[in-house]
């Protein structure tokens, strides 16, 4: 798998199959970008090369170039940092992970590759050592959960065994930041390559069941003491989790919510993350059309993301108490699949009338929000694909945050700006909460279509325990590409969301 080091010596003399450099788009074309470290007939070579593919320096451009003079590295790849200049000694972090994992996208079958970026700070190596790792990510179609075998036995999502050895140039030194810096992003790259795995893996092998099955087998697998439980369709039933046993109970393969709990005894702070996880959305008997259905393998990208959040803050060892909840159901039609109009009660005594069966994940939500309030964390985020709003609103790479709490709010737009992932500050109108008013139950489960982000938000308002800071994250429109690669975002499940749960985590550290 990919590994992730660090060095210090002059990028000409690393002896690898790639080096990758950085260009800038100036008014005469591409143009070397600072920081990279080569001798000046390495430097002529590659210009002359830019100018004669008549390479812009733009943001996902990348060049590979053979036999350079000057240089041991097999190939060197020159990949675009956008609008600058070749002396200009810093460039946003956004832009060196998104240059990064542009080349390693195009090099990934290699078996060692430095990259030198401008790195003058731990901040922008981090940056590019987390695009680096994400941009070698590959789905192994052929892995158990890849369309082989479908037994939970074999429900482990598993990505190509072998990926490049990474060596990241510093310019920032090789002190203890340094260090720390490429070894939390190898954690964060490997947790969302998982998140990413589980995404992609086809709705026929990932199920509740074999979902729940492939958390076990990971955390068993991962040094990180972390702890499993999981509350079956009994359990759910019995436990009065109306929410979650009513879009589940159409589907042959049962609902399940997984508690992922990691405890430091040296905690400084106690949090809870809630994953909406339908393995896949029919729409149930408000079913989708044909064409709204492709990509609904995704919908369980916010549990995903909680699962390698957990994970990823366990291995790190930070000294936060997190409890992750996956809420875990299909939803189907059927003969026993529900229907508009039918009124379910929630974990915590609330009655919902279902108005429409694909609106589906709030209320598995909903049900997990309550189960976390129960705890009195210092805080809850809950994180889902969750409505079209967000991507009508949006777009398909900037995520939308509700909050209970303008400041908390505050707090996890910041963690996703540092993590390198879009997100937008969002309001809970309270004059659109009427909305939700029904004349069978305590609440609907929908308003109507104008508004329909902030009436979601507003509806899972309803569940969140008295006094607990809450946020909502709606990923619909950033979980999942279905266009070509760009970045560091691969074709498929972008594994969106884990670097901002685990850059929240960290700021939750103090």
């Amino acid at each position: 798998m990919t590994s992730l080091s660090l060095t210090a010596r002059t990028p000409a003399e690393l002896a690898v199959d790639t080096l990758v450099v950085g260009s800038v788009h100036t008014p005469d074309g591409a143009d070397l970008a600072h920081g990279h470290g080569l001798p000046r007939k390495a430097v002529v070579h590659l210009q002359a090369v830019l100018a004669d593919v008549e390479a812009t320096g733009r943001a996902d451009e990348v060049v590979r170039v053979v036999a350079v003079p000057g240089v041991k590295a097999t190939s060197v790849v020159v990949t675009g940092l956008g609008d600058g200049t070749s002396r200009r000694p810093a460039y946003p972090h956004t832009v060196l992970r998104a240059a990064a994992g542009a080349a390693l996208r195009t090099v990934r079958g290699k078996r060692s590759v430095a990259v030198a970026l401008p790195t003058p700070d731990v901040e922008s190596l981090s940056a590019v050592a987390d695009g680096a790792y994400a941009g070698c990510y590959a789905y192994d179609k052929s892995a158990p959960l890849g369309g082989r075998r479908t037994t939970a036995r074999a429900a482990k999502p598993a990505r190509a065994a072998v990926g490049p050895r990474i060596m990241v140039v510093s310019g920032a030194g090789q002190g203890r930041a340094a260090k720390d810096a490429v070894a939390r992003a190898a954690v964060l790259g490997s947790a969302r390559d998982w998140a990413r795995d589980l995404v992609n893996t086809p709705p026929n092998h990932l199920y509740p069941q074999s979902f729940a099955e492939a958390v076990k087998k990971r955390v068993a697998a991962s040094s990180a003491r972390v702890t499993v439980s999981v509350l079956d369709e009994r359990a759910l039933a019995k436990g009065g989790f109306g929410g979650i046993v009513g879009v589940g109970q159409g589907s042959a393969n049962p609902p399940r919510i997984v508690t992922m709990s990691y405890a430091p005894a040296s905690a400084t702070a106690s949090v809870a993350m809630v994953g909406k996880g339908i393995t896949f959305d029919s729409g149930g008997l408000n079913i989708k059309p044909s064409s709204g259905m492709v990509t609904m393998k995704c919908d369980m990208a916010g549990a995903a993301a909680v699962a390698a959040a957990v994970l990823a803050a366990a291995e790190l060892a930070l000294p936060v108490a997190v409890t992750g909840y996956l809420c875990l159901a299909e939803n189907m039609p059927s003969g026993t699949a529900q229907r508009p109009s039918d009124v379910v009660v929630m974990r915590n005594g609330t009655s919902v009338e279902i108005l429409d069966t694909d609106a589906e994940g709030r209320m598995v939500l909903g049900d997990g929000i309550c189960l976390a309030s129960e705890k009195h964390p210092d805080w809850i985020v809950d994180i889902a694909t969750l409505t079209g709003a967000q991507v009508v609103a949006l777009g398909t790479e900037i995520a939308g945050v509700m909050a209970n709490d303008d400041a908390f709010r505050g707090r996890v737009v910041t963690a996703a700006d540092a993590a390198g992932e879009g997100a937008w500050p969002m309001p809970l109108p309270a004059e659109l909460r009427s909305k939700l008013d029904s004349p069978t139950a305590d609440l609907a489960h929908k308003g109507d279509r104008d508004g329909g982000m902030l009436t979601a938000g507003l509806f899972l308002k309803e569940f969140v325990g008295e006094g607990i800071p809450w946020a909502h994250v709606d990923i619909a429109g950033p979980a999942f590409n279905d266009k070509a690669p760009k970045g560091y975002a691969p074709k498929g499940g972008t594994g969106f969301g884990v670097a901002t749960l685990l850059a929240l985590l960290e700021a939750s550290a103090g």
